[in-house]
């Protein structure tokens, strides 16, 4: 296995780390949702290779990052806001959204407890709950 990009979504903007298999934080950063910053971030991310994207709340306000994501042949899983509520609990710190670490501990407790195959699905009626990549 490669690295988990972990995100933490919000309305304008994404914050991501990425993790490898010991759980180190190789990169991280904070970017736009617009198009411009969304760019900046695929192209920050397409630097590791075999990489999943693991991002919280692909039914709610992570999901226009997930379809997009997805649509660009990105593999994409979703991370349930109750299961990162659920690692953060077990963190160290005093359990805040601003604790330094929070998003990989979050992505990488959640990813080991992913289901191959579970994600955004493809959206829409008639979605399957399958994380996808399009034919290419």
């Amino acid at each position: 296995m490669g690295v988990i990009i972990g995100m933490d979504p919000h309305k304008r903007s994404a914050t991501i780390e990425v993790i490898d298999e010991q759980a180190s934080v190789l990169a991280a950063g904070r970017y736009g949702t617009d198009k411009a910053g969304y760019a900046e971030m695929l192209s920050a991310a397409r630097k590791f290779a075999d990489r999943v994207w693991a991002v919280e709340g692909c039914n709610g306000i992570g999901r226009h990052l997930a379809h997009r994501l997805v649509h660009d042949g990105e593999l994409v899983v979703d991370v349930p806001p109750k299961l990162s509520a659920q690692v953060q609990v077990f963190a160290t710190g005093n359990g805040r959204k601003t604790d330094p670490g929070r998003c990989a501990l979050r992505r990488a407790g959640c990813a080991a407890h992913a289901k191959p195959g579970a994600g955004p699905g493809r959206g829409g009626p008639g979605g399957d709950g399958h994380a996808r990549r399009p034919p290419r």
